[in-house]
């Protein structure tokens, strides 16, 4: 796949599954998807962008240790500096 457009994420993310021999609907499903873009979104403007993908794949990880996504989610979110949340 070359470059892909953002109505393709979908398609990309079906290939990353598919490559790494998971299940997109059962391991992302649209509101873990939704969830996780908030916070990776407030990380991005609250801390640093750097750390959206650090912070991506140690949840990643918690995750795969046996870590619901969604406390996961909520425990890195705690972690976030008071400001404005992005929408």
């Amino acid at each position: 796949m070359e470059g892909v457009a953002m109505g393709d994420v979908e398609d990309w993310l079906s290939a990353v599954a598919l490559e790494l021999g998971i299940s997109l609907e059962d391991t992302l499903p649209a509101v873990t998807q939704d969830a996780l873009l908030e916070l990776t979104g407030d990380i991005a403007h609250r801390v640093v962008r750097l750390a959206v993908p650090l912070s991506s794949y140690l949840i990643g990880v918690a995750v795969g240790r046996g870590v619901a996504p969604h406390e996961a989610i909520a425990a890195v979110g705690a972690l976030l500096p008071d400001g404005e949340t992005s929408s």
